[in-house]
């Protein structure tokens, strides 16, 4: 059989080890050193903001630690993007608090401004103002930002950004994960950068940071003994891990480039597949890093259809998923309300996402254009 092409696998660079032998040699194996400071401060240049970075052991842990920075609580309304992962929602959970799930559009897949307003004004009415909106850039997309900021200032709710997919996308030239009141970075194994498992919290200023990371390093009391006054979180990411991260960050250019060529790549592919749709920026104020290369197939014809299409792909050993499941389908989230139509739930029953790592060969690419173009029957 032949080699596994995968959807989004890690992807070093070789740079990562003299940074991860430095922690070794100078016995910083913990979770603060050199490797988390300067990490800190290569991602707060490249997101171009005044804001702080907090370098954490997941992007869910970043998400938890700013519910609690919000002051999310019990029976607290918490407003979420129903396509996402459902790292997204978990954390709403872990508060005791509420979720309320909303619907996308169309163009980028992300949340509806338009239902998104809805569910606030739904949830006012009935004497429950949402107390934060978690919103995603979905697959590197930039969220219509400006009317989701718009919305979230007219009723005073504090916005968090689920940027988990999108390091290195922009909007208007500003980046993602800077336009809310808190911002969320993955590192997991298959994001753009990777530091194996890993996330990152921005924040507003050093004051905020700061009980960040209080809080992410089991909230110790300023005392001498062990004595604690506040909940806290083995959060805080490895000093270890923070050196992969600074070998990946000297990459980081290089690998969008390489992802939004995949992008390309697709689009060449598909441009005479009527049946077939990828996404893409919906205009210039759009900059996507295409993280994952996405398409939908039309589901009004019956000859194709996107499960097929992904057992045709994995018959030659060619990994590629169905778009997230939206959260308001899922077993565990199915009592909570949701605002919206079927946009999420079509985009889920006829999206795929397609091999997109930074890694992928022309030998690859051959194979994946081969597989569709006999599925699709194009010359």
């Amino acid at each position: 059989m032949m080699s596994k092409i995968w959807l989004s696998p890690p992807h070093l660079c070789g740079e990562e080890m003299k940074y991860i032998q430095k922690a070794f040699d100078t016995n910083w194996i913990a979770p603060l050193g050199e490797n988390i400071d300067e990490f800190e401060s290569a991602l707060k240049k490249e997101l171009g903001t005044e804001k702080e970075v907090v370098c954490l052991s997941s992007g869910t842990a970043a998400l938890h630690l700013s519910l609690i920075l919000a002051g999310v609580s019990e029976g607290d309304v918490v407003v979420c993007q129903s396509l996402t992962f459902a790292a997204s929602a978990n954390p709403i959970i872990y508060q005791k608090a509420i979720p309320v799930f909303v619907d996308s559009e169309k163009d980028t897949y992300n949340i509806s401004p338009i239902y998104l307003e809805k569910a606030i004004k739904s949830s006012m009415s009935k004497g429950k103002k949402p107390k934060a909106i978690v919103i995603v850039h979905l697959y590197g997309m930039p969220s219509k930002i400006e009317e989701i900021a718009a919305i979230a200032k007219k009723y005073d709710i504090i916005l968090i950004e689920d940027g988990a997919e999108s390091l290195g996308s922009s909007y208007k030239g500003k980046k993602c994960g800077t336009f809310g009141d808190f911002g969320v970075l993955s590192f997991n194994g298959n994001k753009i950068i990777t530091t194996s498992g890993g996330g990152a919290l921005i924040c507003k200023n050093k004051t905020v940071k700061d009980r960040a990371i209080f809080l992410a390093t089991q909230a110790k009391d300023e005392t001498t003994h062990y004595q604690h006054s506040t909940i806290g979180y083995n959060y805080r990411m490895s000093n270890i891990l923070a050196g992969i991260g600074r070998g990946q960050m000297e990459v980081l250019h290089q690998y969008i480039s390489l992802r939004r060529s995949n992008h390309q790549f697709y689009k060449n592919l598909f441009q005479y597949i009527d049946e077939v749709q990828v996404l893409e920026e919906p205009c210039n104020n759009f900059f996507s890093n295409h993280w994952l290369s996405v398409i939908t197939i039309d589901e009004k014809q019956t000859k194709f259809d996107r499960e097929s299409l992904r057992i045709k792909l994995l018959e030659e050993n060619i990994e590629s998923k169905p778009l997230w499941k939206p959260m308001h389908l899922q077993p565990v989230f199915s009592s909570y309300p949701y605002y919206g139509t079927t946009v999420s739930e079509s985009l889920f029953e006829k999206g795929l996402c397609l091999p997109s790592g930074s890694s992928l060969t022309d030998t690859d690419k051959e194979r994946i254009a081969n597989v569709i173009k006999d599925y699709f029957k194009v010359v």
